[in-house]
């Protein structure tokens, strides 16, 4: 699961808990709270500051309204000051008038990243936080702030939420501002370690640039031969491009020379080691080869790209259990590379796992169905192939057998025969004009093929026949967004998450969920660039 798809389901289940009052509460600086609650002394401090802003700016608006909005403002930086500490910056009331506008804080190791507040006060289901194009360009976040009571002069206690917050990065404007809502955010509790991985990715950046810098800045080596000739020595830096330069000409043994060369001046870089392996491969060294991408894995223990290499290697050397347990690892660091699957499918089969390889080869197809046109030597082939002809066998003994032509339409779906399967569940349907999975299934090839009318019908009459169908939705849902009608898809995505809740089915859920989000997103641009 990434961090993006973990945070949104932390937040759905505190708006959750929003609406019941049951909420987190820490009063210690630097520490995660959902809820602040500022009164006495503290507010105190707040007001005067904020009719200071007010008087100062009482020629350009109303007191009473610069008051408010400065005191809005500064609630919500209060509790961003609370929960960050020293992360960030603190407010001077004395010689920071607040925010410009732009930027509201900085991170105290790096004044370069800006932090942006927005407090807003509102009904749950309503209220909006908007930002312009600018607070977008200079800020890394943007932290948004729900305050529970209406915003006046007289009021003597605030309860605030962290609503939560967006990374800047994940803000897409077609014009110069966009709002979005609380279903849109990323979870609070999340701010702080973005925040400290932001800052460990600019130092990480800045170390190699600075590094690449000095070494483009050496001055080159001369030397003099034996003849009296001045001769001029490529800087170090160079070995690196040199090495990608001759891999990319297929003079491997030089590759490796050169990479040999860089890795004496940079001995941890893990893609160095990765280089080097790729080009002993090339030249049939396996066993060179798996000993560079295990020091690159010792480096970089989550990088699946190493593991399929690795695995690749003891593949050629006959090692199938080895390759196994590598495109294994790959795939539990990352589950969506069809090519894993299908190495491991290829193992698989090389052992006598025919079931484990054809659920394999399957899962690859599903992920990569363009892998299909590729099969016609490969074992996947033989094994769909071989299914076909028995439900096929069964279809002659029995041409009312549903379930074989159903099984049938599946294996087709599953190497990419869509016109087949297709075929297939049109004739489940004749036997059997009540089986919703395979109308569903009618569709989800009819989809494959581009036809997204004849999808969309095949789900609506999966769902007519059973109303709680949550893939149908979740489908007709995915047509419905591709011809351009979100409020349909969204309704539709909406009701599979009522339904995979029902069901426990939490990858699905949230899964539907980000759906939504993503779509109501979409939405909201729509409707600004309208």
């Amino acid at each position: 699961m990434d961090w993006i798809t973990l945070l949104r389901s932390l937040q759905f289940d505190f708006i959750h808990r929003l609406t019941s009052g049951s909420l987190l509460r820490c009063e210690t600086e630097g520490q995660y709270s959902e809820l602040t609650i500022i009164s006495g002394e503290r507010l105190k401090i707040l007001r005067d500051f904020c009719w200071q802003m007010a008087e100062k700016y009482k020629r350009v608006s109303p007191v009473r309204d610069v008051f408010i909005s400065y005191l809005k403002g500064k609630l919500g930086e209060e509790v961003v000051k609370e929960r960050l500490a020293d992360l960030i910056t603190e407010v001077d009331y004395e010689k920071r008038f607040g925010g410009d506008g732009k930027i509201d804080f900085t991170l105290t190791t790096n004044p370069s990243v800006g932090i942006e507040v927005k407090s807003r006060h509102g009904s749950l289901d309503r209220v909006r936080w908007s930002v312009s194009s600018e607070e977008v360009e200079k800020n890394a976040v943007v932290v948004c702030i729900l305050i529970q009571e209406e915003v006046h002069e007289a009021q003597s206690e605030y309860h605030l939420f962290l609503a939560g917050f967006l990374p800047t990065r994940m803000i897409k404007l077609k014009t110069g501002r966009i709002a979005f809502g609380i279903e849109q955010l990323l979870y609070g509790g999340g701010l702080r370690c973005y925040l400290e991985q932001y800052q460990s990715t600019i130092n990480y950046n800045e170390s190699r640039s600075e590094n690449n810098h000095k070494t483009q800045i050496l001055v080159a080596r001369t030397i003099v031969n034996q003849n009296n000739q001045l001769l001029i020595v490529q800087p170090e830096f160079d070995y690196i491009k040199l090495g990608n330069d001759c891999f990319g000409k297929g003079e491997y043994t030089n590759a490796i020379t050169n990479y040999s060369e860089a890795l004496k001046l940079y001995p941890n870089d893990a893609e160095i080691y990765y280089q080097r392996g790729l080009s002993y491969y090339q030249l049939g060294d396996y066993e060179e080869a798996i000993a560079d991408y295990s020091q690159a894995i010792q480096i970089n223990l989550n990088d699946a790209k190493l593991y399929i290499k690795r695995g690749l290697a003891q593949y050629q050397l006959g090692d199938y259990i080895s390759a196994i347990d590598d495109y294994s690892q790959a795939i539990r660091i990352n589950p969506n590379v069809a090519v894993a699957y299908k190495n491991r499918a290829d193992a698989r089969s090389n052992l006598g796992d025919n079931q484990g390889a054809i659920e394999d080869y399957t899962q690859a197809l599903k992920i990569n169905p363009n892998y299909a046109v590729n099969y016609k030597n490969r074992g996947i082939a033989r094994y769909f192939l071989g299914y076909q002809q028995s439900f096929t066998k069964a279809i002659q003994i029995n041409p009312h057998d549903a379930i074989a032509y159903k099984n049938r339409g599946n294996a087709r779906a599953d190497i990419g025969d869509y016109e087949g399967a297709i075929d297939d569940y049109t004739q489940v349907i004749a036997i059997n004009p009540y089986d919703a999975q395979a109308y569903y299934n009618r569709g989800n090839a009819r989809y494959d093929l581009g036809d997204n009318a004849g999808a969309f019908e095949d789900y609506t009459q999966a769902l007519k026949i059973n109303p709680n169908y949550a893939d149908a939705y979740y489908n007709r849902g995915n047509v419905q967004s591709e011809i351009g009608d979100k409020q349909e898809a969204i309704a539709d995505f909406q009701k599979a998450v009522e339904i995979y809740r029902k069901e426990g089915k939490l990858d699905a859920l949230k899964d539907a969920r980000g759906r939504v989000l993503d779509l109501q997103i979409e939405e909201s641009l729509d409707i600004l660039n309208f």
